[in-house]
């Protein structure tokens, strides 16, 4: 039997999934954009609340979400809890098993002035303002709002087992359909793990709420789901509703790549290698107008005392912090990215004794904090969690395993183990319990830290991963400091390995990429140019009326309620004859309904507040002309359907509920028509500038480590010295090469670059895409004109997926627009994907898109 998550697969597919819309009201009263994966939460959970399918969880549900560390699992929690509420849900329990977490919690989903909270500023489900409640007992809820109790798991099982005043009991769970949410939720099976008695167990308790109502809900989350236990894959099998683990966090670009720096200095050496690193990302941030603090954890091996004298040992060492010490380092450090570091510092004339100065002010005995019993970690968890936060000034952390859980920090760059020798516990098969730990802090330590350098640049993901050299990568690593041990960084290479969170150097190449000589000398290099174009925030200024937002023109039904019907009985076949009347329909210009019904229906809904139609409709100049202007909602109607006494009598009251009505319609078919960027006008740039040497990495033994030297060393039409791409890029390359002397009839400086993640071309929703290559060629009789082609081979597994990026192609190749650069002129075009399987279709294509331009 399939785990849910791939139950779901089966029996939808990853279309069906995709395309199941979710409602406005989860997305527009969450705080930040939703992820891919996070969209497909909701995704998984809507079908599997609203569909009937083979193996679907009886209820009451109980599912799982096994969602990476640092993968937004709580603003999941809050729009399922949005969700939920709109399908008549109020009462949500959240319980983990930690004080720290519940109380960073809070915050997260209570305080709107805390920097991580979830929600928008107001909460809008049909219309009507939601509050998010804190509730102690499920007596003090109430219907019309989000009601939370929070608690620890320890505090619940307590609380059921010894009742007292206030507390959460058993008959709170008969009478109220109740949502359970558990975060850390691995901590809930320790039962089924040990005997599979659940008896007076944690998780007795848990799963003793859940039966007390048939349409209760159980909603589990964690990061750390043991596949390898029998009885704990048993468990969750027809549970596990997702799973996107660290491997896919990772893969999708949201974390910090891991780098183990290791060497043969003593602790206080390590520690100080670690200081300049850290003030070198400083810099190097503030120098790109980035503004970043950060942050260095200090890690003990064992007890609270060996972490308060490593603080001790810390702020002497600040103390005494001298020029001295930067340039031992300078002079004894091999490590590449020390050297890059002091290289930058020379280059912006920092001086040891600038940099000795700078690290004593910014490690000063007030920036530090300790984070080890449970007191300190709770009377220090705001500041622990709000690091990035420009007013919190902590740049060095002290701990031992307090922050292995519920610690959220996207500011942490290195982590410094001041211990030494492999951890106890493993062997040559299995991991120590002290080096998986380690792994599971580091993998808290990547998240990634958002920075854009350009309008439209995605904050959110790495940049980098193919441009192995360029200084801003450091942005997007982790740092773990250790001591040179061969059997221990071989442990933790393994442990970091199986969380997905590392890829060992060992298993990949660094390769140069580099442009021929005699490319370089050529005049296309010195003065060409290519056309791309740049990711802008949508423009809504053409915008003069819903008819170019998308709102249709047809009228809006809303029917009257009446009191007319008919009585049956049960046993017999005769009904009672009831006078039915006839539904009539009228039709009401919006014009024609008093305007202080309009507006109050307006300030209900925060999408027509005047700030957020300034923005869509920025040609409206008032509330009053977007009530009265034929252009906006005087330019509807309203059919109400009724009975005729009914249609004689509307109330103030039907105009209200027939206007809201009305207005989420218009909002729904706004929304499903708005993008936030689009494409700008083509821009260009110096080829010089653009295509560069530079160093990729690429897997040891995979397709694109053969860099087709056969083919492409030799002529002077392929630019770079080598071609690290796909089996499917390759293919075309071999097909480009026997065309070439057909091409070389009719054009000239004939060259075919490939594009290692250089430009990006954006279409009208804003999407980004990376042709593999870019074709320039200079028509030799006619005008001068130099053709630039998008060229993409794409594998047939990835056709349908990308279908998009062909219908762009096909778009810039219908314009076939020509750009104007000095005294030379390009014309901008494409072809659709080149594919082996359909080779000579594209050579065809290829060849009428040059003959048509030509044209």
């Amino acid at each position: 039997m399939a785990f849910l998550y791939d139950t779901l697969l089966q029996e939808f597919g990853k279309r069906e999934i995709a395309r199941t819309e979710v409602p406005n009201y989860i997305v527009d009263n969450l705080k930040y954009g939703i992820r891919p994966y996070q969209k497909e939460s909701f995704q998984r959970y809507m079908l599997c609340h609203n569909e009937e399918f083979d193996d679907k969880p009886n209820k009451p549900f109980h599912l799982l979400y096994n969602m990476a560390t640092g993968s937004g699992k709580t603003l999941v929690m809050a729009g399922l809890m949005l969700y939920l509420y709109e399908k008549g849900f109020r009462n949500f329990l959240f319980f983990v098993n930690s004080n720290n977490i519940i109380n960073k919690t809070k915050d997260n989903f209570l305080n709107p002035q805390a920097s991580k909270y979830l929600f928008s500023k107001k909460v809008v489900v049909d219309g009507k303002e939601v509050l998010i409640k804190e509730i102690d007992n499920f007596e003090e809820a109430d219907e019309q709002n989000i009601n939370i109790n929070f608690t620890t798991i320890q505090q619940l099982h307590i609380d059921l087992n010894n009742t007292k005043e206030n507390s959460v009991t058993y008959e709170d769970f008969k009478d109220k359909k109740i949502v359970l949410i558990a975060d850390e939720a691995h901590h809930l099976s320790s039962a089924t793990r040990n005997n599979g008695d659940l008896f007076g167990s944690w998780e007795g308790t848990v799963l003793e709420i859940l039966k007390q109502n048939f349409a209760n809900i159980l909603l589990e989350f964690t990061a750390t789901l043991d596949y390898e236990s029998r009885e704990i894959a048993d468990k969750y099998q027809n549970k596990v509703i997702q799973k996107y683990d660290l491997a896919d966090f990772r893969k999708d670009k949201y974390s910090k790549e891991i780098n183990l720096v290791r060497s043969l200095y003593d602790e206080q050496e390590r520690i100080i290698q670690a200081l300049i690193l850290n003030l070198y990302r400083q810099e190097l941030a503030t120098s790109k107008d980035i503004n970043l603090k950060p942050v260095i954890l200090f890690k003990a091996k064992k007890t609270i005392k060996e972490s308060e004298q490593n603080k001790l040992n810390f702020h002497k060492l600040i103390d005494d912090f001298s020029d001295v010490m930067v340039e031992n380092i300078q002079k004894t450090s091999t490590v590449a990215i020390v050297q890059k570091a002091f290289t930058f510092f020379e280059s912006n004339n920092l001086s040891s004794s600038e940099i000795s100065k700078r690290i004593k002010s910014n490690f000063k005995e007030e920036n530090c904090i300790s984070a080890n019993n449970d007191k300190e970690a709770e009377l220090n968890q705001i500041r622990l969690n709000t690091l990035e936060d420009e007013n919190n000034p902590i740049r060095a952390v002290f701990a031992v395993q307090k922050l292995n859980e519920g610690w959220d920090v996207l500011n942490l760059f290195d982590i410094v183990r001041l211990y030494e020798g492999q951890n106890t516990g493993g062997s040559n098969t299995t991991i120590g319990k002290t080096t998986l730990s380690e792994a599971q802090l580091i993998g808290r330590g990547a998240r990634y830290f958002p920075f854009a350098l350009e309008e439209g640049q995605d904050q959110y993901t790495r940049k980098y991963d193919d441009d192995v050299s360029n200084d801003m990568k450091v942005l997007e690593e982790l740092y773990y400091h250790t001591k040179e041990d061969n059997r221990y960084i071989s442990e933790l290479k393994k442990a970091l390995v199986e969380s997905g969170i590392y890829e060992d150097e060992d298993n990949s190449i660094q390769l140069q990429l580099e442009l021929k000589p005699e490319f370089k000398k050529t005049d296309f290099y010195k003065n060409g140019n290519v056309v791309f174009n740049k990711k802008v925030e949508k423009s809504y200024n053409n915008v003069k009326s819903f008819t170019d937002l998308g709102v249709s023109k047809r009228n809006f039904a809303f029917t009257l309620s009446s009191g007319i019907g008919q009585m049956s009985g049960v046993f017999g076949n005769e009904e009672k004859e009831a006078k039915t009347e006839k539904v009539e329909q009228k039709d009401i210009p919006v014009s024609e309904i008093p305007k202080h019904i309009i507006r109050y229906a307006l300030a209900q809904n925060p999408f027509f507040y005047f700030g957020s139609l300034e923005r869509y409709f920025p040609n409206v100049e008032s509330l009053s002309n977007f009530i009265d202007s034929n252009d906006y909602l005087s330019g509807l109607e309203i059919t109400f359907n009724g009975i005729k006494t009914r249609l004689t009598d509307i109330s103030n009251f039907d105009y209200l509920s027939a206007i809201q009505g009305l207005l989420q319609t218009i909002e729904s078919e706004i929304k499903s028509n708005l993008t936030e960027y689009e494409g700008s006008n083509y821009i260009n740039k110096p080829i010089r500038e653009v295509f560069k040497d530079k160093e990729i990495k690429v897997y040891k033994d995979s397709e694109r480590a053969d860099g087709q030297f056969d083919i492409v060393s030799e002529p002077e039409w392929y630019v770079y010295n080598a071609n690290y791409g796909t089996s499917e890029e390759k293919e075309f390359v071999k097909m480009f090469a026997r065309r070439f002397e057909k091409l070389e009839k009719s054009f000239e400086n004939i060259y075919l670059i490939r594009n290692e993640r250089e430009i990006k071309i954006i279409d009208k929703l804003g999407r980004a895409f990376e042709p593999d290559f870019v074709l320039f060629c200079k028509q030799k009789e006619g005008e001068e004109l130099t053709y630039q082609v998008f060229i993409e081979p794409k594998g047939n597994h990835l056709k349908a997926h990308d279908k998009w990026k062909e219908e762009f192609l096909e778009e810039i190749r219908d314009k076939k627009e020509v750009i104007k650069i000095h005294s030379d002129k390009y014309l901008i075009t494409g072809v659709p994907f080149y594919n082996n399987d359909n080779e000579n279709e594209f050579k065809e294509t290829l060849e009428k898109t040059l003959n048509e331009a030509n044209a």
